[in-house]
């Protein structure tokens, strides 16, 4: 995913409510990645690490993890994982969680903290329902790889804390760099909290909102790509979204994929 300029409409929301994705290296080999991030972009890494326990219920301890960033599928070769940014939003994030259930699927919600914080009854539902959580920092910055070691530190801890509280003690297990943001220095501090950065090889595009058929296309057309798949529950009007996965969910199954976790 191209970055969104900046903070985009984060900066603008939550300047308002509280005072305060570079597409990753495809791969067409679901199982492995390659290669280390530094600077501003998102690249693969250089090897699968093991499977993912659990459900999103689940409080995993607060254990180092991998710093390298996370592509693969914890189902295997022929598994995807569905990842839902920016949220959790009251309008949107009900409506996704609903065609996630009717397609039993369970997805990764990467959350912005504030939002989080603002919303604990949605966070909570997506625990209670099997999902898990992923820290996407405090303000959504997708210039933070160029900011202050501190700031990059503030940025992930703080919006930890907040989807932390906000689910009632369920930890992110994940850490997505806005944009694709990564530093060495943020993977590492994410990985000694225990959420293993997480990338991504399909972008859906939805956040530009090209029209439902554009999304699902989308989704067809780069699959190959690899097992990661981007959407989004908030940052705007999220009904293409909605629409494209009730299309996109049933078209994976169709297809012989099953639905995991990114390995952590």
């Amino acid at each position: 995913m191209a970055r969104h300029g900046g903070r985009g409409w984060y900066g603008r929301v939550l300047a308002a409510a509280v005072g305060v994705t570079a597409v990753a290296a495809a791969t067409s080999v679901w199982t492995a990645q390659a290669g280390s991030v530094g600077g501003g972009h998102a690249r693969t890494d250089t090897s699968a690490h093991g499977a993912a326990s659990g459900s999103g219920a689940e409080n995993p301890a607060k254990t180092t993890v991998s710093v390298d960033i996370a592509h693969a599928s914890d189902r295997g070769p022929r598994g995807v994982n569905i990842t839902i940014d920016d949220g959790p939003d009251p309008v949107w994030t009900p409506q996704v969680l609903q065609v996630l259930r009717e397609n039993g699927v369970k997805a990764t919600f990467c959350m912005i903290g504030p939002q989080a914080r603002a919303h604990p009854a949605l966070v909570k539902a997506v625990v209670a329902a099997g999902h898990r959580l992923c820290d996407h920092t405090v303000s959504h910055d997708t210039t933070m790889d160029h900011k202050p070691e501190a700031y990059q530190s503030r940025e992930i801890l703080d919006a930890e804390r907040m989807i932390t509280k906000a689910s009632g003690g369920v930890r992110p297990q994940y850490y997505r760099a806005p944009g694709g943001a990564f530093t060495p220095y943020s993977r590492q501090l994410a990985a000694s909290h225990g959420m293993r950065p997480l990338g991504w090889n399909v972008d859906s595009k939805d956040f530009e909102r090209p029209g439902t058929a554009a999304v699902v296309a989308t989704v067809k057309r780069e699959i190959p790509n690899g097992p990661t798949l981007l959407f989004h529950d908030a940052g705007g009007d999220r009904s293409q979204t909605v629409a494209a996965l009730r299309e996109v969910l049933p078209w994976l199954k169709q297809q012989g994929y099953t639905f995991g976790f990114p390995v952590r």
